[in-house]
């Protein structure tokens, strides 16, 4: 096992470079044209100034989280030539129209093909009549139903997971597909590669899917060549461009993998070595995932095909990879895959969490790698905690990002005050993105709890009732406060004033970050 630093791909870091450069450049540009022009007129300055006070008052009014508001309103009335300019080429809503639209018309191309049994529904209401709330609010709101006929698994540990993934990938006889956003050209694909080269020249259908900018550092521009040599056929969502571009921001946060509509995974790792400890830049890094096999695939196999084709749209028909599932599950337990997009206004991943947090009774976990949340959530987190609730959130001991380690924990004061217990894992990085609520219901997925995560991404989780997998997540957080060290009475104590200053001015900067 290594305890290197993180590996760099060379030319996709320099490929990063000219990108970052070519923005800064026309950002610079943009910047002095906007300051010289001030200088020249003072009818500009005054003009400027009241479009600035019409603006920010629209922004005020807008239906939107405040974390994003203040920000955009502090900018423009500070500086309103250039706020105003920098407002309407990236923070309008209207900046992403063109791009909303072709995913909506991509979505069309899914319409119908997942409905709700509406039996299930109702006896998910004799059981509990707020869980079938909770999971009507998905199917409504992000289209996903629910499903039993459902067997899950659940590793507590990203390499039990890869395993598993293999050995299900090499019973493959019709597809697989792999959507992840980061994968890495080492020794943790090198296996999945393998086997995906034998199974495509076995005649069975490969696709793999990938984020550009959560890949920038592991791959080279000669990966896809590699893959469609060995008749894999690849796709890399949202390539990073030299061009200013609104819509770069997004990124493809998912980890999915489909085998033949039956078997499915995801959960919190991508496919690089560190997620598997075969290198440790951050200490150990703790991550988990779930298996689906059954009925409840079909959900994970139209989010792969509709991110798939929203590349390039050549699936006119997916009627041939969600054919009827013939398996028969185990359990009787309640599962429901569902994805969030950050296209149209609709936060499915915080306001499950939140729906999770108002239903708790007893007890709720979280883990997340990074702890950086709206006033609503951290209010909902607060009144659970005074009710009585026993709330616990687990971050990383050893950061990967410096900066947002320091907003994360700028988040602890007023939830520890509240009664909030926050844990910090010791041997290194946590990385999984899940939550356990009185020992019945879960979530794991991709989400953190972050703006990026729960604003800004393309994200996947699925929310379990009544399943052995819940229990298993359970004690999965049981054994990890163990290695954990409680950090909650340090942070009741009152900081100094410099520090809840700085701690003011990253939280200000952290919907950004």
């Amino acid at each position: 096992m290594g305890t290197e630093q993180k590996r760099i791909v060379k030319n996709s870091i320099g490929r990063c470079i000219f990108v970052m450069l070519s923005l800064f450049t026309q950002f610079g540009w943009f910047v002095l044209m906007v300051l010289e022009l001030s200088q020249y007129s003072t009818a500009i300055s005054v003009a400027s100034s009241l479009i600035a006070s019409v603006v920010v008052l629209h922004i005020y009014g807008r239906h939107m989280n405040a974390a994003f508001k203040i920000p955009w309103m502090i900018l423009i009335m500070g500086f309103p030539v250039f706020g105003l300019s920098l407002y309407f080429l990236l923070g309008h809503s209207r900046a992403n129209r063109s791009v909303r639209k072709y995913f909506e018309k991509i979505e069309e191309t899914s319409k119908g093909l997942l409905k709700q049994d509406v039996k299930l529904l109702e006896a998910l209401e004799k059981q509990d009549f707020s869980v079938a709330n909770q999971m009507r609010y998905i199917m409504n709101y992000g289209k996903y139903p629910v499903y039993q006929n459902t067997d899950v698994e659940f590793y507590d540990d990203a390499l039990k997971g890869l395993e598993a993934q293999k050995a299900a990938m090499r019973q493959a006889k019709h597809f697989i597909f792999m959507e992840y956003h980061a994968i890495e050209d080492s020794d943790s694909f090198g296996g999945i590669r393998e086997i995906l080269k034998e199974k495509a020249a076995e005649g069975v259908e490969i696709r793999i899917f990938y984020d550009d900018i959560g890949s920038v550092g592991f791959i080279n521009k000669e990966f896809i060549k590699r893959m469609e040599q060995d008749g894999i056929q690849c796709r890399v969502f949202n390539p990073m461009l030299p061009v200013i571009n609104v819509f770069m921001n997004n990124r493809d946060h998912r980890k999915i993998t489909v085998i033949d509509g039956e078997i499915g995974f995801t959960g919190g790792y991508n496919l690089a070595d560190e997620y598997f400890n075969i290198t440790n830049p951050y200490g150990h890094w703790k991550d988990t995932g779930i298996k689906l096999q059954g009925d409840a695939v079909r959900s994970l196999t139209v989010m792969f095909l509709e991110m798939w084709n929203s590349i390039k749209y050549t699936d006119k028909n997916y009627d041939a990879y969600l054919k009827d599932c013939v398996y028969k599950a185990a359990e009787k337990g309640f599962v429901q895959p569902y994805a969030d997009t950050p296209l149209d206004n609709e936060y499915v991943g915080e306001n499950v969490y939140m729906n999770l947090i108002k239903h708790a009774k007893h007890r709720i976990y979280f883990t997340t790698p990074y702890l950086i949340i709206s006033d609503e959530m951290n209010r909902e987190l607060c009144m659970a905690a005074k009710r009585g609730v026993d709330v616990r959130i687990i971050t990383p001991g050893i950061p990967d990002k410096k900066i947002v380690y320091r907003v994360t924990r700028s988040y602890y004061a007023p939830l520890a005050a509240a009664g909030v217990r926050i844990y910090e894992y010791t041997p290194g990085f946590i990385h999984a993105k899940q939550c356990v609520c009185d020992g019945e219901i879960s979530v794991v997925g991709t989400i953190n709890l972050d703006y990026r995560s729960l604003y800004f991404h393309f994200e996947n989780g699925v929310l379990m009732y009544k399943n052995a997998a819940v229990l298993a997540v359970e004690k999965d957080f049981e054994e990890t406060f163990l290695q954990c060290k409680e950090v909650t009475e340090k942070y009741k104590s009152k900081s100094s004033a410099v520090l809840r200053i700085g701690q003011c001015i990253l939280r200000l900067l952290a919907p950004l970050m």
